[in-house]
C-alpha cells in the first residue's frame, strides 16, 4: 500500500525520466547502427564520384563515419 503511494507520488518525476531514457536509447541505437553507418559511407562515396563534394569534404566526413563505425563495433562486443 505504501509502495503504491510512493510510486504514485513519484510518477511526475519518473514518468518524464523514463521518456528521456527511451529517447536517448533510440538516438544511440540510430547513431551506432552499423547498417546506417555503412550506407552513409556508400552514399558519401557516391557523392564524391558524382562530383557533388570535394576530396577534402569526403575525407572529413569519412573519418567521422569510420570513428562512429569503430565505436559501434566496440559497443556491440561489450
Amino acid at each position: 500500500m505504501i509502495g503504491s503511494l510512493v510510486k504514485l507520488l513519484a510518477a511526475p518525476v519518473t514518468g518524464p525520466w523514463w521518456v528521456v531514457q527511451q529517447v536517448i536509447g533510440a538516438a544511440e541505437a540510430e547513431l551506432y547502427d552499423e547498417g546506417r553507418i555503412l550506407a552513409a559511407l556508400r552514399e558519401l562515396s557516391a557523392e564524391l564520384d558524382a562530383g557533388r563534394i570535394s576530396e577534402e569534404e569526403h575525407a572529413v566526413a569519412e573519418e567521422a563515419l569510420l570513428e562512429r563505425l569503430v565505436a559501434a563495433r566496440a559497443r556491440s562486443t561489450q
